[in-house]
């Protein structure tokens, strides 16, 4: 077998490894993680919250196992792999499980068209694409406005208690136990252990999650951080793209500005001038002149002879001559 590099990742190299162990893939996760597999499959499901009518994508679905567990919430599901070995020891596993399509497809250019989905989940499987921040971005496209992403993936564990003996149990212990149950396991899980130290931890993962476009972004951790349980949701209105200026293009020029008209002062109105004071004696003079006309007035009236008064002078009759 040939181990894939974690550096490069090739797809061919990674599908190639999972071919040969499909066989077994499930019974050794069963076994490694001593069942706890189980209990984060359904704290996956739960997070996912699958229904009756919904139609979810699971990336990396190997057999379909995970598949099969939202299967039975009455949702209908699309197990894709870009490993046909693992696709068609799932197709015989489900053969008669109407509510799952086993579709050969590459994480990181999904053949779905836009808001095909309801809901998408990858687990333990996000590390082995080449370039997981356009696998999260293709989730995104295909998933709905407002529906969800679950990913469950091995992650850092936060106490050193727990991060030591876990680094050393992959390391020494994992692709050990792996090849005892399939030879041709233990370079695989040698290949699975290094990606896992590769990975990067719960928040940078998180970060990743918001710049590929998801809001609401949460995680937990699952068995003390050996599994961390993230998830976000496609918003329901989509960004509008800023607009980025053209840097070659001249800068729009800014209207002139007018200046207000200078107000004109106003004009000054004359102030009249005061009649000079008539002196005492011109005070005297007008005083006598006009005395002396009232005088003459008052006087005119009382000579003025009184105008006679008419009497009816009645004629005598000529008989009474």
């Amino acid at each position: 077998m040939t181990r894939p590099d974690t550096a490069t990742k090739l797809a061919t190299d990674v599908s190639s490894m999972f071919d040969e162990v499909s066989p077994r893939y499930d019974l050794i996760n069963d076994v490694l993680t001593v069942g706890n597999d189980r209990l984060w499959r359904i704290a996956t499901t739960n997070a996912l919250a699958p229904r009756k009518g919904m139609r979810v994508l699971e990336l990396a679905a190997g057999t379909g196992t995970s598949s099969a567990a939202i299967a039975k919430h009455g949702a209908s599901g699309v197990a894709a792999d870009f490993s046909e070995g693992m696709l068609e020891e799932g197709r015989k596993r489900h053969a008669g499980n109407e509510l799952i399509e086993f579709v050969f497809a590459d994480a990181t250019a999904l053949p779905f068209d836009d808001n095909s989905f309801d809901a998408a989940t990858i687990s333990y499987g996000l590390r082995n694409v080449s370039d997981p921040r356009k696998a999260l971005e293709e989730m995104r496209r295909v998933v709905k406005p407002g529906g969800r992403v679950v990913i469950a993936e091995f992650s850092t564990p936060p106490s050193q208690l727990v991060r030591v003996p876990y680094g050393l149990y992959g390391k020494y212990v994992l692709p050990r136990i792996a090849g005892v149950i399939n030879r041709d396991a233990a370079e695989a899980y040698k290949y699975l252990n290094e990606s896992i130290e590769q990975w990067p931890n719960q928040r940078e993962l998180a970060r990743w999650m918001r710049e590929a476009g998801f809001e609401r972004v949460a995680y937990r951790n699952l068995t003390f951080g050996i599994v961390a349980l993230h998830r976000g949701f496609v918003p329901r209105e989509v960004p509008k793209p800023a607009v980025v200026a053209d840097a070659t293009a001249p800068a729009p020029k800014k209207p002139a500005v007018k200046k207000p008209a200078a107000k004109k002062p106003a004009a000054k109105k004359p102030v009249a001038k005061a009649a000079p004071k008539a002196s005492p004696a011109a005070k005297s003079a007008t005083s006598t002149s006009k005395s002396g006309t009232a005088a003459v007035k008052k006087s005119a009236k009382q000579t003025a002879p009184a105008a006679p008064k008419q009497t009816n002078t009645v004629k005598p009759n000529a008989g009474d001559a």
